[in-house]
């Protein structure tokens, strides 16, 4: 009777390792699945991708630093002005 429900225990052992496998495998195609679908509503919703919103983000603050540096030359280049027309 030992090797009976020794054989049973290896028979259940067996099977669940089986069903593990295969809800090992139904998980990745679950999340396979769900990364799809959620593709496919950025691209229906046209939303950017946090890389593609940092590099917009970079090209701002750099385009704000290059007008605030050309605002310091004008008020540098009519002061210039305003002294020479005094002078």
């Amino acid at each position: 009777m030992r090797k009976d429900g020794r054989q049973r225990l290896d028979d259940l052992a067996g099977m669940a390792g089986g069903a593990f496998s295969v809800f090992a495998g139904l998980r990745a195609e679950m999340e396979a699945m769900a990364r799809a679908q959620a593709e496919a509503m950025v691209r229906k919703l046209e939303l950017a991708r946090a890389e593609d919103l940092d590099a917009a983000m970079e090209v701002a603050r750099r385009a704000r630093a290059h007008a605030e540096a050309l605002e310091v030359r004008v008020a540098a280049l009519e002061a210039e002005i305003a002294a020479l027309k005094a002078g």
